[in-house]
């Protein structure tokens, strides 16, 4: 008896959260165009132009800020002050993750003050760092490093904490010296934990940059919000705002690049 042939198979349906790149950066684009367009719309007919501005407006004054060159020196103030709050508070909050998670002494010591410190809203650290540091470049960068300081620290922290122990006593059973195991295993074993805190910490530490600038400061694309603020130019508020945005996918993708590159030797325990 023969058997009935059996019917094709049917390729299965791509779900839409599985497409390509290139289709979802296409996706994105158009619904941004989508978005562009209502707004463009709505301005003068649905709300107020004077409060909320429109798309055209806003590219139009940054054209002019391109033009003129103002823009620029702004962008660099700001970068300046957030790479900088972001190496000193990485640095500062690695070392002392990395030094609290191998010491449970020191870390049950110093528990409550720094949870204590942590609690602490660091928005209002901000006049205080004006008194000390002045209102240069400098308060800006110590604002955006203690933002980035604890976010840093209590990952690294818990990285360290939660390395695989089995890992840590075959390494000291080969005679592994304390730094051996710290640089071959406890810090590639963190690896994960540090630049995804890294990659959080990136837009605080433009929020403290920005914030810095806008309490006491001439220059700055935080400087520029409030001064466009103060002048009821909307659009100019917006673009500085669009500018700040685009700032923040740079420094992001610049700490994407990196973790990429270091999770390749990163120790997965078993």
């Amino acid at each position: 008896m023969t058997r009935a042939p059996e019917p094709p198979a049917v390729p299965r349906r791509r779900p839409l959260g599985e497409m390509s790149a290139g289709a979802m950066f296409a996706c994105q684009v158009a619904l941004g165009l989508v978005v562009a367009l209502l707004w463009q719309w709505g301005a003068g007919r649905v709300f107020d132009e004077a409060f909320f501005s429109s798309p055209s407006a806003i590219l139009v004054r940054l054209w002019q800020w391109t033009r003129d060159g103002s823009i620029f020196a702004q962008v660099w103030a700001t970068m300046h002050a957030t790479v900088g709050g972001f190496i000193t508070g990485s640095v500062l909050g690695l070392a002392l993750g990395i030094w609290l998670g191998l010491s449970p002494f020191a870390s049950r010591l110093l528990d409550p003050y720094l949870s204590a410190l942590n609690a602490l809203p660091k928005v209002a650290l901000a006049p205080l760092f004006v008194l000390w540091f002045g209102i240069g470049i400098e308060s800006k960068v110590a604002l955006a490093a203690i933002l980035v300081l604890f976010l840093v620290f209590l990952n690294t922290y818990t990285g360290v904490r939660e390395v695989d122990q089995d890992l840590v006593d075959a390494a000291r059973l080969m005679k592994a010296t304390r730094f051996q195991v710290l640089r071959k295993v406890i810090i590639p074993s963190a690896a994960s934990w540090v630049f995804a805190s890294l990659k959080i910490s990136v837009p605080y530490a433009l929020i403290g940059a920005v914030l810095g600038e806008m309490i006491a400061s001439n220059r700055g694309l935080g400087y520029l919000v409030q001064f466009a603020g103060a002048q009821f130019d909307t659009a100019g508020v917006f673009a500085a705002l669009l500018v700040i945005a685009l700032l923040a996918m740079f420094l992001n993708w610049i700490v994407g690049i990196f973790q990429k590159r270091a999770e390749r030797w990163r120790v997965v325990g078993r």
